[in-house]
């Protein structure tokens, strides 16, 4: 017998999940409940995707504004306060010195302030700066240049106090220490944290275009699905359908209107806050500076000059001295050329920020008048005429120079409440909506799969 042939039966392919599943829908699109069950889930997964997006854009940006308001704002401005008490106690330490062996107790109280203001900033700064590489970099820098820089002034009063001349070297020595690497370092520790300040800003303005783009995609989506239902129907409302098209209505207008709301104090609080902050601190250090470089005139007494230039010959400190006086301005009408206090007089926006920045400009112009005819003492040879005209009691520079520090420091401090008072207002139009487009996006589609539920039970 010959035993039949047995080859190998061909299987039928087996077909994927997906091609199975592709299949059931093309059969349930042929069938009018297959339809709506396909345009329910549709709706209700449009409007929960509308929601979620919702939720996590404006969450991004609730987060960068609180960013600004409680991190990079503060940072900036305690970077601003470094510069500013380094600055003032190497003023100070100049004042100081100039008065002789007798320093009186309000400038040496004044110095130590400053110091141990700096250091205690440097400390909140160093918890606070993760993250930066440049921020961190400059504080460890001046971390260990602080203690350097007290060593030398300490030195100088030393020096001082037994009226030796050495002691007006270690003080120029701790001047060059504070304006080539300290300074310098903390401008760049306020550069880097406007930096970061100007990134959250960013953060927190953008518009959150991929959440308005799912809403009106949503949007019409519910308008085309109930303009379907009526013309197979011929009924004017579908409850379910009407209520997921005025929730997602509802969470689009307050998504645009809470954000345009939000950008638009934000920018406020930036550009009557931030931006006359920034030009308030810069027209402080310079008076702060060239406060320290006219003491320094008379600590050196000609002994530093300008090694080449149109300045040749001249005192190295009264030269710089008169450069800042020109970065500070007149507060001309010409806004290019009227200097950091005719700016900040510019950007002011009421009476209550002005009146401090003319009181700094007219205390300024002052200290300019008193200190030409110090230079004219010093420079006729009468030292002690020009010591009391720069640190006496009676119409001295000192005083203007005072005058001027204590009115931009108010000025500082109105500006700082106006910046947080606008950023607070952006924070607030964005309190709540995370959360709410969620629960609201939620019961939209809920609404959408009642709608079309109640249209399937009628096939029933």
């Amino acid at each position: 017998m010959t035993e039949p042939h047995s080859g190998s039966a061909v299987l039928p392919r087996r077909r994927t999940a997906f091609v199975e599943g592709a299949e059931q829908l093309r059969a349930a699109a042929t069938t009018e409940p297959g339809r709506l069950r396909i345009i329910g889930a549709v709706l209700a997964l449009l409007v929960v995707a509308f929601g979620a997006v919702t939720a996590w854009q404006t969450s991004q940006r609730a987060a960068a504004a609180d960013d600004v308001i409680e991190r990079s704002q503060p940072l900036t401005a305690d970077a601003a306060a470094i510069y500013v008490s380094l600055a003032d106690a190497n003023t100070a330490a100049a004042s100081g010195f100039l008065a002789g062996g007798q320093e009186p107790p309000a400038v040496r109280e004044r110095y130590e302030k400053d110091i141990a203001g700096a250091a205690r900033k440097l400390a909140g700064a160093a918890a606070n700066s993760k993250g930066s590489g440049t921020a961190s970099a400059e504080i460890a820098k001046l971390n260990a240049l602080l203690p350097k820089y007290a060593e030398r002034i300490e030195t100088a009063r030393t020096y001082n106090r037994q009226g030796l001349p050495l002691g007006g070297a270690y003080l120029r020595n701790a001047n060059d220490l504070m304006q080539t690497e300290m300074l310098p370092a903390a401008k760049e520790l306020y550069d880097a944290e406007k930096a970061r300040l100007g990134a959250d800003y960013d953060a927190a303005k953008s518009y959150p275009w991929a959440a308005i783009g799912l809403g009106l995609l949503a949007l019409a989506a519910l308008v085309w699905a109930q303009r379907r239902n009526y013309r197979r129907t011929n009924r004017v409302f579908n409850l379910g359908l009407l209520t997921a098209t005025g929730t997602a209505a509802a969470v689009l207008l307050w998504l645009v209107a809470g954000h345009t709301v939000a950008f638009a104090a934000l920018g406020d609080s930036y550009d009557n806050g931030v931006r006359s902050l920034n030009v308030l601190n810069d027209a402080r250090i310079s008076t702060l500076q060239a406060r320290s470089n006219e003491n320094l005139t008379l600590v050196a007494r000609g002994a530093v000059t300008v090694p080449d230039g149109p300045d040749e010959g001249e005192d190295q400190y009264d030269v710089d001295y008169r450069a800042l006086m020109r970065e500070l301005g007149d507060g001309g009408a010409d806004r290019a050329g009227m200097g950091t206090l005719g700016a900040a007089l510019h950007l002011a926006d009421d009476a209550v920020g002005r009146q401090p920045v003319q009181d700094a400009m007219a205390a300024v112009e002052e200290w300019q008048e008193r200190h030409e005819a110090a230079r004219e003492a010093d420079t006729q040879g009468d030292y002690e005429k020009a010591l009391d005209r720069v640190i006496g009691d009676d119409e001295a520079t000192g005083e203007s120079f005072d005058r001027a520090d204590k009115a931009l420091e108010q000025a500082v401090t109105h500006e700082q409440q106006d910046f947080r008072g606008a950023a607070e207002d952006g924070r607030g139009a964005m309190t709540g909506l995370p959360v709410g487009a969620a629960v609201v996006a939620v019961l939209g589609a809920a609404g959408a799969v009642l709608g079309i539920g109640r249209r399937l039970s009628e096939y029933r």
